[in-house]
């Protein structure tokens, strides 16, 4: 009997090429539309109707299952309050982490377990590579091969490990947004998209026939559409103007509200002068927004950093062997020279080379061999 997958499908053309990859594999596929946001904001309003449609038209067109999840309850008090509080006291958040983090990888999940699914499947670009491992004579090979981070296992003893393997696409993989995944839902999900390329993907849709072949990428927030941060934040936050201050304590300019600004960001301050800016710090308190022309400054690069709220997907580094971080989405992975847990829970990071605006709220994601360890909150 082949497994029951339920794939997410969004509307978009990764997750119905995922879905017909999976048809033609021979899987019972069943098609879930979420609907996490279905809300207008003032000039900009939801897709969310179009994209159910399109993803109910795939459905049609494969000749599978759909069905309509219904998370906006569950997709504003996990995402949308944790966006909210964590701008309000001046970090930036990742809204797309915690929306895998909490709604495709554990409330998808568990619905669709429930409603008879052996697996669940997404568009996403990454891979769950299963490995066994064995404690056996510490000469064989099968010894020689083990993943060294993993806990030792007494002889004889076998264990399934699930990880997150980076995708073929360097340019699309998302194990970045993927860390904080847990290796049982790793042991339940499948990455379709892994071994494909974005263009690749493009013309399996074509040779699929899917009606989403030529949709456009989706950008702003995670379901909510072709929204900034800004405009998204300005209908649940109250701001007020104030001073823009340069790194001689001299007033420059004057923003419209400093929940809006993140390290080292250079565009919006319009404080005029001819010069670059560069956001070094705020006040929320004071409402102060800090900058200087100094793209040397102090403030601008770190070479050590700590991380709260850590997530090990299967365990934490063992050594730094080719350990690399990823500071933001798509940002050049830096070699790690050391890492270490500390007393109170964190951890400390530090690089053999200086990274720029690093930004609390941000994720750090560690690497190794290929292979996306898990990560943490930057602080």
């Amino acid at each position: 009997m082949s497994k029951k997958v339920f794939v997410g499908l969004s509307g978009g053309v990764d997750s119905s090429v995922a879905a017909a990859l999976l048809v033609e594999q021979g899987y019972e596929v069943v098609g879930v539309y979420m609907k996490n946001w279905s809300k207008d904001l003032p000039g900009f309003p939801c897709p969310w109707k179009e994209d159910y449609q399109d993803a109910k038209r795939v459905a049609v067109q494969l000749g599978i299952e759909f069905r309509m999840f219904d998370f906006e309850k569950e997709y504003f008090e996990k995402v949308v309050d944790y966006m909210l509080d964590g701008f309000r006291s001046g970090i930036t958040p990742n809204p797309d982490i915690m929306c895998n983090q909490e709604i495709k990888f554990k409330l998808f999940l568990d619905v669709a377990l429930e409603q008879g699914a052996d697996m669940i499947a997404t568009g996403h670009y990454a891979k769950v590579i299963t490995k066994i491992q064995t404690k056996t004579d510490t000469n064989s090979e099968i010894t020689k091969s083990l993943d060294t981070r993993v806990k030792p296992l007494t002889d004889g003893e076998n264990v399934i490990l699930n990880l997150l393997g980076v995708a073929k696409d360097d340019n699309k993989d998302q194990t970045y947004f993927l860390y904080r995944v847990t290796e049982a839902a790793l042991g339940k999900t499948l990455f379709p998209l892994g071994d494909y390329t974005k263009p690749e993907v493009r013309e399996l849709a074509k040779k699929f026939g899917l009606v989403t072949a030529a949709k456009k990428e989706s950008m702003g927030i995670c379901f909510v559409g072709k929204v900034g941060i800004k405009e998204f934040l300005q209908q649940y936050v109250t701001t007020a103007p104030g001073p823009i201050i340069d790194d001689k304590g001299k007033i420059i300019g004057e923003h419209d509200g400093a929940i809006f600004y993140t390290t080292g960001q250079r565009h919006g301050l319009n404080v005029g002068g001819g010069l670059p800016y560069y956001v070094v710090g705020k006040d929320m308190d004071k409402n102060e927004v800090y900058v200087t022309a100094d793209i040397d400054d102090i403030r601008l690069w770190s070479k050590d950093f700590v991380i709260n709220s850590a997530h090990w997907i299967n365990d934490a580094p063992q050594n730094t062997d080719d350990l690399k971080v990823r500071t933001r989405h798509r940002a050049t992975p830096l070699s790690v020279v050391a890492i270490k847990k500390l007393d109170n829970g964190n951890w400390h990071i530090s690089l053999d080379e200086e990274v720029r605006a690093l930004t609390a709220g941000q994720s750090a994601v560690f690497y190794q061999d290929g292979v996306c360890l898990g990560g943490g909150i930057i602080i």
